[in-house]
């Protein structure tokens, strides 16, 4: 699948034609038709607006994966209210040695979501202290 066949799939499916598309994004029906035929890419800053609108990844709408939206999205809004965790997030997010940790954690409750990422944050904490970090 190429990125203009996704959009047109995106498009299509919230029952949008391209002139409505354009008109939403502020573009000509011609700039959206190029895009859908891969005549043409949007530059970044569409590329998120689109990700935004559709509710889809960023890598879902390059067709870098076939997963509509960031696995981690429901870890991400549990813990949106509490800045301190969402800054220890940034940090936690990207560690391999936690990944199979975090697809066990999407699946509960965003307050045992909340309660999960705490406790690794204790530990971590923990760990730094014992390691004069």
């Amino acid at each position: 699948m190429t990125f203009g066949e996704r959009l047109k799939e995106l498009r299509q499916d919230k029952g949008l034609t391209l002139r409505e598309m354009a008109e939403h994004f502020n573009r000509g029906r011609t700039t959206f038709s190029n895009y859908e035929n891969d005549y043409r890419k949007p530059d970044m800053d569409l590329i998120d607006e689109l990700a935004d609108f559709f509710n889809v990844s960023v890598d879902y709408l390059l067709c870098r994966t076939d997963q509509r939206q960031d696995p981690n999205t429901k870890i991400k809004s549990a813990i949106s209210n509490d800045p301190e965790l969402v800054e220890f997030w940034g940090e936690l997010e990207e560690r391999e040695d936690l990944q199979l940790l975090f697809k066990q954690t999407r699946d509960l409750s965003p307050e045992t979501i909340q309660r999960v990422i705490k406790i690794i944050k204790i530990f971590e904490e923990e760990e730094r202290e014992r390691h004069g970090g």
